[in-house]
């Protein structure tokens, strides 16, 4: 007697059309928000570790933008590469600052088709490469910090960001900055807190992408890998705080984490898909080990099955393209 299962799971796998009518999750270019690194040299850079990624410049930033809204994209995200640094991160309150500047051009040449974002942090614009002012012991300075951020969040308000990306780990962040936007009437100002930023090895060649100057780790302040729910604490506190959004980063490795918080969490969730696993995939393409394309739409669907609103990756604009052009991202096909 031959048995026969009752339940047939693969007849909604038998054709492409049959897959695509009853997928699950989708990718929407509005959902994703693209990285652009700004360089005050006066010709693009190409970054070594981010094969097809480069510092942009004040004149090539345009071009960028009009692409980005061309393929329908939700934002940019600007993280400015100054020539010069000091203790104190003076060139990220510069209103002629690269990243200030850098906001003012994508601003205009968005005219409104997307969201410029901006980072809010001073790694990139301090000496010795810490996302915070140190003290006399060489440790950062949590609410020294904090002044730093507001001057920092009210330049950037000035300079025309639509939404503010907190992403230093500092306690007390999001409220510092909100109640100072509140009280320089930019109440209009949204804040994306990085909540459950992680001490991870995947941000290796971003630190290349901004010519970081760190020496050690920041360990300190950045939550520990082992650690889940401290993440959620991380969310629950910034949304107390006031923050519009929170993210979780980095998104591959930390896709429980992302699932816990978007389970709990009453306003959007969105996740970054870092650079080094941007990289893991075009040097794993490259030596042929994988189908790169399908790589690509994996990681990404990944992270939106666990439950991200929208996305920061390297591969927005390609995406997004894909998707403009009639290009299903999503499922098995």
């Amino acid at each position: 007697m031959t048995t026969h299962p009752s339940h047939r799971p693969r007849r909604l796998r038998q054709s492409p059309a049959m897959r695509r009518l009853v997928t699950e999750h989708t990718l929407s270019a509005s959902a994703l928000v693209l990285p652009v690194f700004v360089t005050e040299r006066d010709e693009p850079q190409p970054i070594a570790t981010m094969p097809g990624v480069r510092q942009e410049t004040l004149e090539t930033l345009p071009q960028v933008v009009d692409a980005a809204a061309d393929a329908g994209l939700g934002g940019i995200m600007l993280f400015g590469v100054p020539l010069a640094r000091d203790a104190a991160g003076s060139g990220a309150t510069d209103p002629d600052g690269i990243l200030n500047r850098a906001i003012g051009v994508a601003r205009t040449a968005a005219a409104g088709r997307l969201t410029v974002q901006a980072d809010l942090c001073l790694d990139e614009f301090t000496d010795h490469g810490h996302c915070g002012v140190l003290d006399a012991q060489g440790g950062v300075d949590n609410d020294a910090t904090l002044e730093r951020y507001v001057a920092m969040a009210l330049a950037q308000a000035d300079a025309g960001a639509e939404i503010l990306g907190l992403s230093g780990m500092m306690d007390g962040q999001v409220a510092a900055v909100r109640e100072a936007l509140d009280a320089a009437g930019r109440t209009d100002v949204v804040l994306l807190a990085y909540s459950a930023k992680y001490a991870s090895a995947f941000y290796g060649p971003f630190r290349d992408a901004v010519e970081s100057t760190l020496v050690g780790d920041r360990k300190t302040y950045q939550l520990d890998p082992a650690n889940g729910r401290e993440g959620l604490l991380e969310a629950s506190r910034d949304i107390e705080e006031g923050a519009d959004i929170v993210m979780v980063k980095p998104a591959g490795p930390y896709l429980d984490v992302l699932a816990a918080v978007a389970e709990r969490s009453p306003i959007p969730v969105w996740a970054y898909q870092v650079s080094g696993e941007y990289a893991m995939v075009e040097l794993a393409a490259a030596a042929g080990a994988i189908d790169r394309d399908r790589a690509i739409i994996e990681s990404l669907i990944g992270i939106r099955r666990a439950g991200a609103d929208a996305i920061l990756t390297y591969w927005a604009l390609e995406v997004g393209r894909s998707l403009r052009d009639g290009h299903k991202a999503g499922g098995a096909r």
